[in-house]
């Protein structure tokens, strides 16, 4: 019988041929013979969103040489946050780390993740890289700073960064979250609306390895605009109770 892995790993892409190669290579390094996984390892499940140029062709090659590595494939471009949710579904571990296709965010920094829930309180079911040294355009910072500041005013979810793209969390309890696209810019909200603790914890940041970014400025206020109203919506719409079954 196939033992599950202790932690998956899931990172969705597009167009990002020259990234996938270095990128697992520094996950496997950081991973191989980890005692905070025991025995049961871990899996890495890259998702390609229809990519155009030879990222799929690059994972497949690489899956070959890679026991650990598993490659899914959208058969329409169907943006970030459901390839993080088709890569959840499909993660055999009980816990998933998330990482950014672009290499922006460093695998090294999962093991300290593993490390702080290690410690952490039951009721954390996720854990958020926080980059606290952005290595981002002037602009590109300044628009983060505005975003975050206008999302905790209005979400309330003490958060200071939420769009890194490396996380820690349970799978089922991710999965038990409103889906919808861009979810994964408020999961520490969409997790606290679900009764969830969250922790932010520092991480590193670093320099796009090569490509370019998908997003831009202006594309990403508009759409935050209207995913802020709704996330806010949610969150005044919720109900939670406690639940006992009789004997």
């Amino acid at each position: 019988m196939t033992i599950a892995p202790a932690l998956s790993v899931v990172v969705p892409v597009f167009n990002e041929q020259d990234n996938v190669a270095p990128l697992l290579d520094e996950i496997l390094a950081a991973l191989r013979g980890n005692a905070l996984l025991g025995d049961g390892g871990f899996e890495v499940v890259y998702v390609d969103d229809h990519s155009r140029d030879a990222t799929l062709a690059t994972l497949q090659r690489l899956r070959a040489a890679t026991p650990e590595l598993r490659v899914l494939h959208h058969a329409v471009q169907s943006g970030q946050s459901t390839a993080i949710r088709n890569g959840v579904k499909a993660a055999r571990g009980a816990w998933v780390a998330t990482l950014d296709g672009d290499g922006q965010n460093d695998p090294a920094d999962i093991p300290k993740l593993l490390a702080q829930r290690a410690q952490a309180a039951p009721e954390v079911k996720l854990f958020a890289g926080w980059r606290v040294q952005r290595m981002d355009s002037g602009s590109k910072r300044w628009a983060s700073k505005w975003a975050n500041a206008i999302r905790a005013r209005l979400l309330r979810d003490a958060t200071p960064d939420t769009g890194c793209g490396i996380k820690l969390f349970e799978r089922a309890a991710f999965l038990e979250l409103p889906y919808f696209d861009h979810m994964h810019r408020y999961l520490p909200a969409l997790m606290q609306r679900a009764g969830w603790q969250t922790v932010s914890v520092p991480v590193n940041h670093r320099h796009r390895g090569s490509g370019v970014s998908k997003y831009n400025n202006l594309g990403r206020a508009l759409v935050g605009i209207g995913d802020l109203r709704g996330v806010a919506w949610l969150i005044r719409r919720s109900k939670r109770t406690a639940v006992e079954e009789l004997p």
